[in-house]
Parts: structure tokens; C-alpha cells; sequence
């Protein structure tokens, strides 16, 4: 599956709001879909690089030998999920961000379709 595919996988999830793919390397989407006003997915890809780079520096001090999945951030309105995919041999990769309407949203199927999309994307 390709980036525009994935990206309109992502949005056929129930609640979804925005999905960007980001290559947190370099904190740049290398695509992205919906968001709007009020949620700008360039801003929040770039932030996003930012928590994982903190969180991979966190296990690295705590000698934690294991692999980020996905990283939650829960708000009173919203999920945002961070899903790290899997690339062999690289340090720093790409993520998937899905921002979902809590409300409208089913947490464990949305992170199993993700999980999905993953396993289908080729970049």
C-alpha cells in the first residue's frame, strides 16, 4: 500500500480527525490528511518527532532493552497515537499519527488498524 492509501486507511478509521505519516528523522510529514483549522498536522508532526526522540533518549538512560509500538497521549476531547513503524536496520524511521475524536472512537480496534496499515504500507 502506498502513502496516500495508508493515509486514507488511517482516515476510514472511526473518529478519525487527521493522519499524517512522518519521518521523525527529520520531523517531516511526508503526507497527510484532514486535521483542519484547529489541528495542524505539520506542527503537531513536528512535535510529535520531538516526544519520541524523548522517550527513545529515556529508555536509552534506563538501559531498556525492548521497542516502542505506539505512544498514547490522551486530552479530555481527543487520542492522539503514535505508531512507530518498523524498519530493519534503522535507527530512526518513520511514524504513523492518528488524531481521533474520543467520543466518536474505539481506542483498541483504532490501534489494531493501525497496527494494520502497517503491516500493508511500503515506502
Amino acid at each position: 500500500m502506498d502513502v496516500e492509501t495508508a493515509l486514507k486507511e488511517a482516515m476510514n478509521i472511526e473518529g478519525a480527525v487527521g493522519a499524517a505519516l512522518v519521518d521523525w528523522g527529520s520531523g517531516m510529514s511526508l503526507g497527510s490528511l484532514g486535521g483542519g483549522k484547529f489541528l495542524d498536522l505539520d506542527l503537531a508532526a513536528a512535535g510529535n518527532t520531538e516526544v519520541i526522540r524523548a522517550k527513545t533518549r529515556t529508555m536509552s538512560a534506563l538501559q531498556i532493552e525492548d521497542a516502542i509500538e505506539d505512544i498514547l497521549i490522551t486530552l479530555s476531547k481527543q487520542f492522539h497515537v503514535i505508531r512507530l513503524l518498523k524498519r530493519p536496520g534503522a535507527d530512526e524511521g518513520l511514524f504513523l499519527y492518528l488524531v481521533l475524536d474520543r467520543a466518536k472512537s474505539n481506542l483498541a480496534l483504532a490501534r489494531h488498524q493501525m497496527k494494520r496499515i502497517e503491516g500493508e504500507l511500503a515506502v
